[in-house]
């Protein structure tokens, strides 16, 4: 379970008094990735691309703190745990969020992906983690290639987001653009680029 802190009291003090009132204090980046290694250690795995990019992006955000402090509501909530949220596509044809937990062990974090989504997917029910883990959410609109999105400011749904379309080839080589929203109290731009930057070595180091 998160606990409660004192924004006076934390490192994001000054970010929440001037962010935490804001008309729009979320922030989009977008960058493109280069894909070219994890499509290739999913075809060495057999494992879905989804899933591979789910636990990169989860296993470049635990060292960083800020990813483990979000605003709520107007409360500060600290967190010890990460989770990565994925859209499910039901049985009915409708979609439902799916959280997956982060684990150091690809194939620990693959079962939970599969069995999570799975479940999602025949029963129709949402699976949320948020009570327990900082949730970064994702949505993949593999129906076309994006150039980026942005997402909605609703002043409810804080966590962190990151979106992006299909793949695409460039001579040899595979790129995918993203878009990482973040909201301000949360983290600045330095923090936010330097996980971007971590995404892609990540993504680089795959084996």
């Amino acid at each position: 379970m998160p606990k409660e802190i004192n924004p006076k009291e934390s490192a994001r003090a000054t970010a929440y008094e001037l962010w935490m009132k804001a008309p729009n204090p979320m922030v989009t980046f977008f960058k493109t990735l280069d894909v070219t290694n994890l499509l290739t250690v999913g075809k060495k795995r057999t494992v879905k691309f989804n899933m591979l990019l789910c636990y990169c992006i989860a296993k470049a955000s635990v060292d960083i703190k800020e990813f483990y402090t979000l605003p709520v509501g107007d409360k500060l909530l600290q967190y010890d745990s990460i989770a990565v949220s994925v859209i499910v596509k039901n049985k009915n044809g409708n979609i439902n969020s799916c959280d997956i937990p982060y684990a150091e062990d690809l194939e620990e974090f693959n079962r939970a992906y599969l069995e999570n989504t799975s479940c999602v997917a025949e029963n129709c029910d949402n699976k949320d983690l948020s009570r327990d883990s900082m949730v970064i959410g994702t949505s993949a609109i593999i129906e076309t290639e994006l150039d980026g999105i942005v997402g909605m400011n609703t002043g409810i749904f804080n966590n962190p987001f990151i979106s992006w379309g299909r793949y695409r080839k460039k001579d040899s080589q595979y790129e995918l653009p993203i878009s990482f929203q973040f909201h301000h109290t949360q983290m600045d731009g330095s923090h936010a680029g330097s996980f971007l930057e971590k995404l892609q070595n990540v993504m680089n180091e795959m084996k």
